[in-house]
């Protein structure tokens, strides 16, 4: 009771000059912490002065081998470093580097090139059928069975299996889905697989034969090109277990081959299993399958000879021209290609050969067998030309890849003397390199012009030049012209699909190089064409994708809102899920892009009708997370969003956002934050010196925050901002607004839960609410007592409510929070606050030190510290003694910093409460050490000297 009477007087001014850091002064020299690490290579030659000893550098060089420098190359960071030191080591392995990329260069495939495995997914997708497909089964799909152990029935089994090759135990299974038929295959695929595995090596030839057999099919022919796709994952399924059983072979005394082994290097029983494969395989009599089997596995002619998958590739591109049906020789074409490129990509001349081969079959496509065939299938010209572009697009991407200028355009005026060269011009377009189409754009528009529109629709080559065009620019004399002619063709096209693939292509070039209006105009030809029968329905992935390129190339929000045809484009998204996903895009970019705020009346007209958007589509069905990313864009704008010195025209702005964004509570946090940081500007432009209209306008934006507050869900959310608005209202000297905002604040703090939900986690609340009660009490220092109110009414308005909080059972929070309390009305009873708010009198000027203030301190000290010493009591029970051991030792040390240990009684409480810590063994004996250390270091301070005793009266107690 005696804490408030013998609290200790401070000096702060003093107490923060001793509590300062000491100046020293450094001299780094050369060294700065912050500076990069440089190594540097240091050679001291041998001395040969008597009795010295010879040392060397520890980076220096040595004539021993280091084994982690021999495994990496010299190319460890540490040699890299010491390295830069010797520019002529530098530009040695840079050189070596250099020939080493070239040579990896030329002989194999780098990242640049797509793979199949990227157009394998595409092509299933896109080439399907919902007519009845048929398979040849054989006794693949039985399980299969281990071969006897005589070497005898060994020999039978394999010598009727090869005469069951292609004849015999098999049966046509009829009427298959697609999705039936594509099972049937990963059945295949597995028997291959189990085969194997069993080693039955010829069974899983047999399963690979047929396999092969199914691409002379082309029963339903829409489907072929995904059936290629099926079976070649077959084919390479096979040929990989070939070569890895070959390979497995070369094995010797657990040394691995290198993957750049020579032939030299296989032993005889590797080579011997090698040709057999290869004898077995030429024993096929047709040749579709015999052709696909062994292309499956030409990778393992590097077992036999060095020269022979080039002498190989070509007897196998000669074997193609015996294939009659085109669709399926330019398949056979792309396999070969395919496998080609993975296996000696630098044997390029074997790839054009295959090329030109195609060249001079190309008329095949449009004979009479086909046409036959076309009218049999209903098959109409454009759609069965378009089976064809998979393989093509990858013969001349293989071709193309890497290839030199002179090539290209070898090939490009091959395919210029075909007739009806729309498909081959197509895929040009769709292999060769950007750059090269681009700088030839005119040439390719002459062409297309050219082109036969019954075959290969028109729209598609433009489409593909418009693809190329987005990726590399064209000379710029063209490039208007090369607008006018392929718009010419487009904004002909009468089908709304054909239309917009074509549209979305080409507005990025026109973006890209052109000004707004022309951006406009191309806007205002989709609007037309896709308004009608509310065609727009069907397009919104391609819509989407305009709007998305609009605002990568125009994104100055100013002149994108001048785009006169912008909004109206944005009404065709009527589907709202699509809808917001657009506004989202808008303020992605806004937000991105936007480098200074703004006050430009169309940008926020515009944005105000795309976040309205945003927020109307929350209901109670939409998830927290599509909330908070909704949230912190329409934040982002708000944030944005300035007028400057016109503070008034700025608070109708977050009045009118408001009542626009009130179902999500982080966007009206934000607002009344902003509006908190809009009265503290005004202050700043005032200098604390309000004028009659200033202190109108301060006053309405307290207002402001005070109505919003109660309308948000958080109650921590709540407390915190009427604690930061009641700061604000207190330092623009609104004294009555900022007693309201604590009020509320005090009032709401019983409505605490004890459990409040985190990151959709629950937690106690304890934690938080302590946290913010000890910020409370540090404003409530500075908060002048109201006249017609009693002294300290707001402090004991609080005190009450924490008396009444039911806290849990196994909590101290109430006894910290009090403790807080003492800390509190210490520093009330100062003559000088630690701080002030400026313009403010606060409770020090207002009483002056009067004895009846300190008095009234006085008792509520009391009523505190017999709270404490209460609780400190019901802790005595053995399952809570570590607890009153912990509370004792806190109260301990607030005592310590704040109450004047002269006095006697002080003195002893403060003695009984350090035993207390002691008295059960829990305290910490590391923890009471330092303090005690602590106490005799204040001691030798001036008017410290009380603290020696006191130091004498605390024992320390061992744990036994």
């Amino acid at each position: 009771s005696c804490f408030l009477r013998h609290a200790r007087s401070r000096n702060y001014v003093s107490e923060s000059e001793v509590c300062k850091l000491e100046p020293v002064p450094l001299d780094f020299g050369d060294y700065h912490p912050l500076k990069p690490i440089t190594v540097t290579e240091s050679k001291t030659k041998k001395m040969n002065r008597k009795g010295s000893t010879s040392s060397t550098s520890s980076s220096s060089s040595s004539s021993m081998m280091d084994p982690l420098s021999s495994v990496l190359d010299g190319t460890d960071p540490l040699s890299l470093f010491a390295a830069a030191a010797d520019p002529v080591t530098t530009t040695a392995t840079m050189d070596s580097t250099r020939k080493k990329r070239d040579k990896d260069d030329s002989s194999a495939v780098g990242n640049d090139f797509e793979p199949w495995s990227s157009k394998r997914g595409e092509i299933l997708a896109r080439y399907t059928t919902t007519e009845k497909l048929s398979i040849v089964s054989g006794s693949f799909f039985r399980k299969a069975t281990t071969t006897g152990s005589a070497v005898s029935d060994k020999v039978r089994t394999r010598l009727e299996e090869l005469d069951d090759l292609e004849e015999g135990s098999q049966k046509e299974l009829l009427n298959l889905t697609q999705q039936d038929y594509m099972n049937r295959i990963e059945e295949l695929n597995q028997s291959l697989k189990d085969a194997w595995s069993s080693d039955q090596k010829v069974k899983a030839l047999k399963i690979v034969i047929q396999c092969s057999k199914l691409l002379s099919d082309t029963t339903v022919i829409q489907f072929y090109p995904s059936k290629f796709v099926l079976i070649t994952d077959i084919l390479d399924t096979f040929g990989k277990l070939v070569y890895e059983r070959i390979l497995s072979m070369c094995v010797e005394n657990r040394v691995s081959m290198p993957d750049n082994f020579s032939p030299e290097c296989v032993n005889d029983t590797a080579k011997e299993t090698c040709l057999n494969w290869f004898f077995k395989i030429a024993s096929i009599r047709e040749l579709i399958p015999r052709f696909y089997v062994e292309a499956a596995i030409l990778k393992c002619n590097k077992f036999l000879s060095k020269t022979g998958i080039s002498e190989c590739l070509p007897r196998l591109t000669s074997m193609i021209r015996g294939i009659g049906d085109p669709l399926v020789a330019v398949y056979a074409r792309a396999y070969l290609c395919r496998v080609g490129m993975e296996v000696a990509p630098q044997l390029k001349e074997s790839l054009n050969k295959n090329f030109f081969d195609f060249l001079l079959t190309f008329k095949q496509i449009h004979g009479d067998t086909v046409q036959n065939q076309l009218v049999v299938q209903c098959v109409e010209i454009p759609l069965y030309l378009t089976l064809y572009s998979p393989a093509i697009d990858w013969i001349l991407q293989c071709i193309a890849y890497r290839a030199p200028e002179v090539l290209l355009t070898e090939m490009m005026e091959r395919c210029k003397k075909l007739g009806n060269n729309a498909l081959l011009l197509n895929s040009v377009m769709s292999a060769f390199r950007a750059e090269f189409i681009a700088a030839r754009s005119m040439d390719f528009i002459g062409m297309i012009k050219e082109c036969d529109e019954s075959g290969f629709p028109k729209h598609l080559l433009f489409r593909s030049l418009g693809l190329n065009l987005a990726l590399a620019d064209p000379p710029e004399n063209d490039r208007l012209q090369i607008l006018n002619e392929a718009w010419k063709v487009i904004t002909k096209l009468k089908n709304p699909q054909d239309y917009i693939n074509c549209a979305e292509v080409w507005v990025e070039y026109t973006c890209r190089h052109f000004t707004k209006r022309e951006v406009n105009t191309v806007l205002a030809d989709v609007i037309k064409h896709m308004t009608p029968d509310r065609a727009f329905e069907d397009a919104y992935p391609q819509l989407q994708s305009i709007i998305q390129k609009v605002i990568t190339y125009i994104y100055d929000f100013s002149v994108l809102f001048s785009v006169e045809k912008f909004l109206p484009f944005l009404d065709m998204f009527q589907k709202e899920s699509v809808r917001v996903e657009v506004c989202k895009c808008i303020m992605e970019s806004f937000i991105k892009h936007q480098q200074e705020s703004t006050k430009d009346p169309v940008i926020l007209n515009a944005l105000l009708h795309i976040c309205k958007t945003m927020h109307d589509s929350v209901n109670a069905l939409t998830l927290e997370d599509e909330k908070r990313m909704l949230a912190a864009l329409i934040n982002g704008f708000i944030k944005m969003v300035s007028f400057g010195r016109d503070f008034e025209q700025q608070l109708s702005f977050y009045v009118e956002a408001r009542s626009m964004f009130c179902n999500l509570e982080p966007v009206l946090v934000q607002l009344i934050h902003s509006v908190n940081q809009l009265a503290m500007e005004t202050r700043k432009v005032m200098k604390g010196n309000h004028s009659r209209k200033t202190a109108a306008f301060v006053r309405a934006c307290v207002a402001f925050c005070f109505i919003t507050i109660p309308s948000l869900g958080s109650i921590f959310s709540r407390l915190n901002l009427y604690l930061h608005s009641g700061q604000v209202a207190l330092a623009n000297q609104c004294l009555s607004q900022a007693d309201a905002f604590f009020k509320a604040a005090v009032s709401l703090v019983p409505d605490v839960p004890k459990m409040i939900s985190v990151d959709g986690k629950m937690r106690p609340s304890d934690a938080f609410l302590l946290e913010f009660l000890c910020n409370f009490f540090s404003t409530l220092l500075v908060v002048p007592d109201h006249p017609e109110q009693g002294v300290l009414f707001l402090v004991r308005g609080l005190l009450n409510v924490i008396q009444d909080y039911t806290w849990e059972d196994n909590s101290d929070d109430k006894v910290r929070i009090y403790t807080n309390v003492l800390h509190l009305l210490s520093a009330m009873t100062q003559e000088a606050y630690i701080y002030h708010v400026d313009k403010v009198d606060s409770n020090d000027t207002l009483y002056g030190g009067d004895s009846k203030f300190l008095a009234e301190i006085n008792k509520l000290c009391e009523t505190v510290i017999a709270q404490i010493l209460d609780h400190l009591k019901t802790l005595g029970k053995e399952e809570t003694l570590k607890r009153q051991s912990q509370l004792a030792l806190y109260f301990f040390n607030t005592i310590l910093a704040h109450g004047d240990l002269r006095n006697n009684k002080l003195n002893q409480l403060s003695v009984n409460l350090w035993n207390l810590a002691q008295k059960h063994g829990f305290a910490d004996t590391k923890t009471m050490v330092k303090t005690l250390e602590y106490i005799k270091r204040r001691s030798k301070q001036p008017e410290m000297s009380h603290f020696t005793d006191l130091a004498l009266r605390l024992p320390l107690q061992s744990r036994t």
